[in-house]
């Protein structure tokens, strides 16, 4: 005698060895023996044997309809052995009673189980929303399917096209979209980013990287809402200077700007004059928390995001041939260059020339002062502000620039596309610590720290850069800046691209004018916006230090840059002798930092953005007074 039985969820059939009334002992048809109970028996059969019975009882299941089934079956709860007798009009034989209940069991949403071998039909509302949800399973596995081979071959699916951003930097792993990919990586062998380059979802690898800053920082897109020009006051006084910029030549957002102008009886007034978008609009205005959303300027090379609308930027920036809205600070300087006393203003500024770098570099450098400038336009000018600079800076005791550290500077050429998508980067390198740079650097630094006594003394609150200990920080306190050998340090000279700058002018014109500052003391609305502006501009920094990253890489690329000279930073890490590109090379062997090592590149990657080198030769070691990298904060 056979006996067919559930087990663990799985039906069995085997032969009986003992027949305890309340208890079996039976061998299953694997040669396993098991104790059962009696109640346990779904079918006593003689006939066939309990793997055949199995073996049939599946095979003719599979031609059972349910939907019929369903159909036939009574209301009430009823035995599969009933439904049975009933469907194929006679009794059944084992394999048919076998076959149904196997179909039963198989179809849940038609059949619900009430016990062993018992069940009952689902209501019809139920079954048809079962059925629903089957047919929407169906259609969506299809879906994701067509999706996933659509990947494999190479193609973008229609419906992934809007939501390439969401696929690649914060995926919903419960939508089919996202699962279609993850699925096409699997079977491509590739991330989600190289298989959405491969199929055309992103024009190259830069757009991968620029477009997962935007969907961070700028969800909402770069574009500006709706907001209205403001208009320059009209009664600001006349300043009675001819005023000058000094900038590098793809700056636009100019806010600084500088005037000379001899005094009777001896000596000058030098003017450190700074835009003043803040007399334009006030906190709680449109623009305002365009601002303040915004934070910062975002530069990156070949691009960058204005904090500020262009049509604001247009109308404040320190632009040539106009009458400009400024913060002016004026300092009286003796024919010794001894500062005798210094007066704040707010006013409209005539700026004559904006000067730029690369027309001023040639005849204004080290070489050229020490042997005596040549006549150029504005030559007397930039000479007094160099020795009143050097002046400043052996007063603080402090170098405002870092000699030793090289500055580099990306143009990326839009119109030239490489075999690395468009954009042809060209990187220039210039050394820090020129004449120019300390010439800006000393007088924005007196500006800000002048500044920044005026509200501390005035008891009105901004915002400070504050170093002690060796950490830089914010405050809303005037507190040193020990790095720059200052009492206190308030950001103000660039208020057109950062946004604690704009705050910090809003609070000094309401203390030159004798008004009620925007930021009360203790304001908690000021305190916010120096903690987001902080998170926001290191989160910005980060992004300009990756894509100048990724630059690097595209410039080896373009070359086909097959050795390059590094030097060694610290254990196996260098850093590229024309590039600000740092990269670990395992196989380097011990090597003093300092060190000069010539380098196989052996590959790169533009999604990773890194580079893969190989020790070739040590070319030299150190100089014996070579100290490494020089640390420096930038203050302009």
């Amino acid at each position: 005698m056979f006996v067919l039985f559930e087990e663990s969820g799985a039906f069995k059939a085997g032969t009986i060895l003992a027949d305890k009334d309340a208890s079996l002992q039976v061998e299953t048809s694997h040669g396993k023996r098991v104790k059962l109970k009696s109640s346990h028996v779904l079918l006593e059969f003689r006939e066939p044997a309990p793997a055949e019975l199995l073996d049939r009882a599946e095979a003719d299941a599979e031609a059972l309809d349910a939907d019929f089934l369903w159909e036939v079956c009574g209301d009430d709860e009823f035995s599969f052995t009933e439904l049975a007798a009933d469907y194929f009009g006679h009794a059944p034989s084992a394999v048919e009673a076998a076959a149904l209940l196997l179909r039963l069991h198989s179809a849940p949403i038609y059949f619900h189980r009430k016990g062993r071998g018992r069940f009952r039909k689902a209501p019809s509302d139920i079954l048809k929303a079962a059925l629903a949800g089957l047919e929407k399973k169906r259609q969506q596995a299809e879906a994701m399917e067509h999706m996933r081979a659509e990947l494999v071959a190479g193609r973008l699916p229609p419906e992934l096209a809007g939501m390439v951003p969401q696929l690649l930097y914060r995926p919903d792993r419960n939508r089919l979209e996202a699962k279609a990919l993850e699925a096409a990586c699997v079977d491509s062998g590739l991330s989600a980013a190289r298989l959405l380059l491969k199929c055309g979802a992103l024009a190259s690898t830069y757009d991968f990287h620029f477009n997962r800053f935007l969907f961070d920082q700028f969800p909402d897109g770069v574009g500006f809402s709706h907001y209205e020009l403001p208009a320059t006051e009209p009664d600001l006084p006349l300043a009675e200077v001819a005023a000058f910029s000094i900038d590098d030549a793809t700056t636009t957002e100019i806010d600084d700007a500088f005037s000379v102008t001899p005094r009777e009886g001896g000596g000058w007034r030098v003017g450190i004059h700074i835009a003043a978008p803040a007399l334009g609009f006030e906190r709680g205005s449109t623009l305002d928390a365009i601002a303040r959303q915004r934070l910062s300027t975002v530069y990156m090379p070949g691009n960058k995001i204005t904090m500020l609308p262009d049509a604001v930027v247009e109308r404040y920036t320190l632009a040539a041939g106009r009458d400009c809205p400024a913060v002016s600070l004026y300092l009286d300087v003796s024919p010794a260059l001894a500062i005798t006393g210094h007066e704040s203003r707010v006013e409209r500024v005539p700026i004559v020339a904006n000067l730029r770098h690369h027309d001023l570099e040639p005849v204004f450098n080290e070489r050229s002062l020490e042997q005596g400038l040549p006549e150029f336009a504005w030559s007397r000018e930039l000479k007094l502000l160099w020795d009143l600079a050097t002046v400043l800076e052996a007063g603080r005791g402090k170098a405002s620039t870092a000699q030793a550290q090289t500055d580099f500077s990306f143009y990326v050429d839009w119109q030239t596309a490489t075999a690395d998508g468009p954009g042809y980067v060209t990187i220039s390198q210039r050394q820090r610590g020129s004449p120019l740079d300390k010439l800006v650097a000393e007088l924005m630094i007196l500006a800000n720290s002048t500044w920044g006594r005026l509200l501390d003394q005035a008891g009105v609150p901004g915002i400070y850069r504050v170093q002690n200990g060796g950490k830089v920080r914010m405050s809303t306190a005037a507190e040193p800046h020990d790095a720059l050998g200052v009492d206190c340090y308030a950001w103000s000279s660039s208020p057109l691209r950062r946004y604690v700058d704009l705050v910090n002018q809003w609070q000094i014109v309401a203390v030159l004018r004798d008004g009620p500052p925007p930021f009360a003391p203790r304001s908690a609305d000021l305190f916010a916006a120096m903690r987001d502006f902080d998170l926001t501009y290191s989160a910005y920094a980060e992004f300009q230090r990756h894509m100048e990253r990724y630059w690097s890489i595209r410039w080896l690329r373009q070359r086909g840059a097959e050795t390059a000279e590094a030097r060694v930073l610290r254990d196996n890490v260098v850093r590229f002798e024309q590039l600000p590109l740092v990269i670990k090379v395992p196989s380097l062997p011990l090597q003093l930092p300092g060190a000069r090592v010539l380098l196989a590149i052996t590959g790169s990657d533009l999604i990773d953005v890194d580079v893969a080198a190989r020790h070739v030769e040590t070319l030299a070691e150190p100089a014996p007074d070579e100290s490494g990298e020089a640390l420096f904060e930038a203050t302009s």
